[in-house]
């Protein structure tokens, strides 16, 4: 017995598996798949007593059908269901790229060039610089599975932000059928539990993901590290560069211990590998190779030009669009300015704080340095809120009165301690509580005349607040909103602090109740968890008017595609990169829409507004627009924003006349004229980089036809939707198309129908028991995905019930069974007697230095004619010609069942010879296939050299259909 072979064990037929631990036998029912697979330890099979013998594993043959099985109403649509239900239940599918017969996403074919790339790096060290939104995440994952699956890596850990584990767990697990723990402080405890005893959190679970700023911790680092998978993925690398930032460049030294290990894996993730600092992206390519920190990326020689891109793949979705024909994978993206005009009253608030802001700057000038920096931070507060909403003014005033805060003792912690309120971090999630610290320590009391001035300011907010006749910004806002729901779009309403998020929601809602009482709106803050947050958008229904109010806590983290379509924004982001990080939420694969709508809210006479879009947004849009990629800022948005607003404050003109723009003012700032250079700078560096690590030499067609090769034995999506629908059909599953759309709806009353399988019935009750809202399962075939429907590819639940319940019940000898393994029709379609057998063959694939590894393909092979007693005489079809058969082939006249079993009983005589005769071309069919594999590792000689499948003699014997000729009369 060897694996691939078939054997019997407790009175039954199994598939041996190769299995990692010798003493074990690995047993794999023939109808099911490698997750129903039980081990039955060697010495117990051997010595087990006389009337226990059931329990040996023997060996035996796969079941042959017999004219029992024989359905008499059997056609092709019924032979073609056994077809697709065995193909279907694959997962060693035969083929190179290993992972694909495990994987529940259909990923597109420019998602394969860094799985390509990879498979020819010994170890695998990469960077992956792709695009906002092109699936970077997918592209990561796919190799890490397909390592896994050869057997070349046993443990993967993903290493991120603590915000994005959750997300990063969900993508393995329902996408790439990887279970995941997350490793953080609040799980730690709970893990641990449950190991045996001296084993470690990194060395027992075989799929982490780990937030990296606890890891990077020292009491965890050196641990991790000495004991850490075999493979790791760290996403948002550019936040482990190195770094004069102390965090950032603690996860810098973590990824640098972890790449001197020899034989580490690492995939490095990030959109935005070159923040304009040099020595920063060297760090981050010193991290593939030692000697990469020493290239002048922007002077590389050809040598080391070349060496690099084996390791760099960096492309912008403009470049997919063209080399990829992939037009319908990305959304275009529309992007709006649209100004509102303060009411009269809200332009008195405005002009009043302006000039107590600018009264707290001016009269802070001779103070000490840090204090006079404070006293600015803590103006800018108080204007930013102010201009955001009544309640956040409100909130902030109030704050302000009444709980004054000690400054630290410390300069170097001011930093820490208030720009978080104030500005945008590009890196991290930004605080979006209203920036109260900064406001209160400004100074630790306050006089009589600011406490005047601050009340006053706090009764003109609460004169605007809820009123939309003069919060203008507010009623403007609705009326957008208003019109994007009419159009059809789901918008985000992106907020900077909590309080103006909870204020507009409320007032939205309100207001929507009475034009369009079916629209929800929800909102999301930095005051619920990530469980919570994800509870709520898994729960919005997508067929209803529905839009989401939010803080940046969103920006990163949960994918939100699938539910919107649209972003407004509401209080304009201070940094760039934050922009593209809102609009790349909804901007990305996986968006159903066609387009997607941005807007840039601004107030006309808000001169803080004016500054963020003269100097930001509008150059960022830009480059865009050239570049067709989003460029990061080369320098600290921070310094450039203080700088011009800065000179705001400090003019000599009246406040009134401030209400607009003076462009004057900003070419009077020398940070705006650097800004813009290197930004350009930067942009054409970009442009160099990108077209140089585009990875242009792995052709379309190159890929294409691997992916071919790979349909072929597994299925496309096209073949899962046709066997669905025939499968539903055929088990009285009622499925019925949306009109004008790749959505098809089950009642989800079919879960109480009793003449629906059990085990189908049990994967619609599992959609009902998390969508107790729904009546109908809106599924589609096609990705991405349309809005409101659930993905169903070859491995979702629907498809393997219905297909290993198919097969169960024609392998059972059930001449009743929709997917009948024998059938026999008369027809035009041939003009001799053809048989067509479907055929399951196992290969052992035998890899250097590796693991045995079984491989599987389920055939239609075809022949005409008969064994003959001097020689054989069977002619073959091409598998073209016996697919097409099995396919098309339909009844022409009646056929008695006497005549059929006559018939079937005469085929069945003579396949023992027909199998022999099969073995030069299955033994072909492994050449092939053996070829294949060695194609995508080269040039990689020691996982090639050696490396040869055997096909299993002899195949599995599924099923016949056999086609008389029909002769007119």
């Amino acid at each position: 017995m060897q694996p691939g072979s078939i054997v019997q064990c407790r009175q039954r037929e199994w598939v041996l598996l190769p299995a990692d631990n010798e003493d074990v036998y690995l047993l794999r029912p023939l109808t099911g798949t490698i997750d129903d697979a039980v081990a039955v330890h060697k010495a117990l099979s051997e010595r087990v007593a006389s009337r226990l013998a059931h329990e040996r594993v023997r060996p035996a043959r796969f079941p042959v059908p017999t004219s029992k099985d024989l359905n008499p109403n059997a056609n092709a649509t019924n032979s073609w269901l056994l077809y697709q239900a065995a193909r279907l239940l694959l997962r060693e599918g035969a083929t190179p790229f290993r992972s694909l017969g495990r994987i529940s996403v259909r990923p597109r074919n420019y998602q394969f060039v860094p799985l390509l790339m990879a498979l020819r790096l010994k170890p695998v060290r990469m960077l992956i610089a792709d695009d906002v939104g092109v699936g970077k995440t997918i592209e990561a994952i796919l190799i890490a599975r397909e390592l896994f699956d050869r057997g070349e890596i046993r443990r993967i850990c993903v290493l991120c932000p603590p915000y994005l584990c959750d997300q990063w767990q969900k993508e393995l697990e329902e996408k790439f059928n990887l279970d995941a723990v997350v490793v953080r402080s609040g799980t730690l405890g709970r893990l641990e539990s449950r190991l045996p005893t001296e084993r470690l959190i990194y060395e027992y679970y075989p799929i982490q993901v780990i937030s990296i700023d606890f890891i990077k911790q020292r009491q965890y680092c050196d641990q991790f590290v000495q004991h850490s998978p075999e493979f790791i993925i760290v996403d948002e690398a550019h936040g482990a560069a190195q770094s004069t930032s102390t965090n950032q460049q603690q996860r810098h030294e973590l990824l640098k211990k972890l790449a001197q290990k020899p034989n580490q894996h690492l995939i490095l993730l990030t959109a935005t590998p070159h923040s304009g600092i040099a020595e920063a992206f060297r760090s981050l390519l010193s991290l593939l190779n030692p000697a990469f920190s020493d290239y002048d990326v922007a002077n590389l020689t050809g040598p080391q030009r070349i060496e690099l891109a084996k390791h760099l793949v960096q492309r912008t979705r403009k470049d997919i669009e063209q080399t990829w024909n992939e037009t319908h994978s990305f959304p275009t993206r529309l992007r709006e300015e649209t100004a509102y005009q303060l009411s009269p009253e809200y332009r008195t608030l405005f002009e009043k704080t302006y000039a107590f802001c600018k009264e707290l700057v001016q009269t802070g000038a001779t103070m000490a340095q840090h204090k006079q920096r404070v006293r600015y931070w803590g103006a800018l507060a108080l204007l930013r809120c102010v201009m955001s909403s009544p309640q956040a003014a409100i909130a902030t005033i109030e704050q302000r009165l009444n709980n004054p805060t000690q400054l630290p003792e410390d300069d170097a912690l001011l930093p820490q301690a208030y720009e978080v309120y104030i500005y945008e971090s590009s890196d991290d999630v930004t605080n979006d509580e209203q920036p109260t610290p900064p406001v209160e320590a400004t100074e630790q009391t306050l006089a009589d005349s600011e406490r005047r001035k601050l009340l006053e300011l706090k009764r003109l907010a609460q004169a605007l607040h809820r009123d939309l006749n003069k919060d203008t910004k507010l009623h403007k806002c609705l009326n957008i909103v208003e019109q994007l729901l009419r159009q059809g779009y789901a918008p985000i309403i992106w907020c900077r602090y909590v309080a103006t998020a909870e204020y507009v929601a409320e007032m939205l809602q309100q207001a929507l109740a009475k034009t369009l009482p079916t629209a929800h709106v929800l909102c999301i803050t930095g005051r619920q968890n990530d469980e919570e947050r994800r509870a709520l958008i898994d729960d919005v229904v997508v067929e209803k008017p529905h839009l989401l109010v939010a803080t940046d806590c969103l920006s990163e983290g949960i994918n939100l595609q699938e539910k919107y379509n649209a972003v407004l924004h509401y209080d304009l982001p201070w940094n760039p990169n934050r922009l593209e990080q809102r609009e790349g939420r909804v901007d990305r694969y996986g968006q159903p829409s066609q387009t997607v709508k941005a807007i840039s809210y601004y107030g006309q006479d808000n001169p803080i507004d004016g500054v963020v879009l003269e100097v930001l947004l509008r150059k960022a849009d830009e480059i865009y627009r050239t570049l067709g990629t989003h460029v990061p800022v080369p320098m600290e948005t921070e310094t450039v924003m203080e700088a011009v607003l800065k000179a705001l404050f400090m003019r000599s003109s009246p406040a009134s006349s401030q209400l607009t723009l003076d462009l004057d003012l900003l070419a009077s700032v020398p940070q705006v004229g650097y800004l813009q250079k290197a930004w350009q700078e930067r942009a054409d560096n970009e442009r160099v980089s990108r077209t140089r690590f585009a990875q242009h030499a792995l052709r379309p067609e190159e890929v294409e036809r691997e992916l071919q090769a790979a349909d072929a034995v597994l299925g496309d999506p096209d073949t899962v939707r046709k066997f669905v629908l025939n499968a539903a059909q055929q088990l009285g599953l009622p499925i019925q198309p949306v009109p004008n759309t790749d959505i098809y709806r089950i009642p989800l009353g079919a879960a109480e129908e009793t003449h629906v399988p059990k085990t189908v019935r049990d994967v619609i009750r599992a959609f009902q028991a998390n969508h107790a809202k729904e009546d109908t399962w809106r599924i589609s075939f096609v990705s991405p995905t349309p809005k409101g429907a659930e993905y169903v590819g070859r491995n979702h639940p629907l498809v393997t019930e219905m297909a290993r319940y198919l097969f169960e019940r024609a392998i059972s000898s059930s001449s009743a069974s929709p997917a009948g393994r024998i059938g026999v029709i008369r027809t035009d379609a041939v003009d001799r007697l053809t048989t067509l057998l479907l055929l399951r063959v196992r290969y052992l694939m035998k890899v250097p230095q590796g693991p045995e590894q079984l491989a599987e393909e389920v055939r239609v092979m075809g022949y005409t004619g008969a064994i003959q007693r001097e020689g054989i005489g069977l002619q073959w079809l091409t598998t073209e010609q016996a697919l097409q058969l099995l396919e098309q082939a339909q009844p022409k006249a009646n056929i008695s069942l006497e005549e059929k079993k006559e018939l079937a009983d005469f085929v069945l005589e003579t396949i023992p010879a027909v199998l022999q005769a099969l073995q030069p071309q299955l033994q072909q069919r492994a050449e092939e296939l053996t070829a294949a594999h060695k194609r995508i590792r080269q040039p990689l000689d020691l996982p090639v050299r050696g490396l040869a499948l055997t096909p299993q003699q002899p195949p599995d014997l599924l099923g016949l259909f056999i086609l008389q000729p029909y002769v007119a009369h």
